[in-house]
């Protein structure tokens, strides 16, 4: 109140009491925002200080917080004693009942996984294989790599798999048909 008391005329009231004044005698519906309220300010008293804009905006934060204005889609409108205050996002918390005297609350778990125990004995390695102690690697087995030449018979133009699979890559060759000689 002091910058107010000392950048004011005597004749002028605090703003606190000119805002009011303003946003009562506009009357608007949803409220007035802060261009017309100085407006209106402006207009009724003419002798303002050179940073009524600063100090207009001071005071209107002020009473903002204070809760003697609601801010409400930029427009300020006086606060209803009889209306609850206005929540913020989200999820309002759950209330806290209060638990009758006498029963101590234990402290809550930490967060996360436990630390280790140093002093716990180590645990037995298990050998790597698998699932059941068979001996055997999990998974599918591996194919088995066979020799390069694993076909019987004349492959003419026929080229090995490198895998040794017995069968060369692609689609077959057509067999040809021997040729018949027709005699006259």
């Amino acid at each position: 109140m002091a910058t107010e008391d000392v950048n004011k005329p005597p004749s002028l009231l605090p703003y606190s009491e000119m805002i009011l004044q303003a946003i009562a005698a506009l009357n608007e519906k949803n409220g007035s925002n802060k261009t017309s309220i100085s407006k209106y300010i402006e207009s009724k008293y003419g002798d303002l200080p050179a940073d009524h804009s600063t100090l207009l905006s001071h005071h209107l934060n002020r009473m903002k917080d204070t809760g003697e204005l609601v801010f409400w889609k930029n427009n300020y409108t006086k606060a209803d004693p009889s209306a609850p205050p206005r929540r913020g996002r989200g999820r309002p918390p759950k209330p806290k009942i209060p638990l009758p005297e006498g029963i101590v609350v234990s402290p809550a778990r930490p967060r996360g996984r436990p630390p280790k125990d140093p002093n716990a004995p180590p645990k037995p390695v298990k050998p790597k294989g698998g699932g059941a102690g068979s001996g055997r690697p999990r998974g599918r087995p591996r194919k088995m790599a066979r020799p390069a030449g694993g076909m019987t018979g004349s492959t003419e133009g026929t080229v090995a798999m490198a895998t040794g699979s017995g069968r060369p890559r692609g689609r077959p060759p057509k067999v040809k048909a021997p040729e018949v000689s027709v005699q006259n």
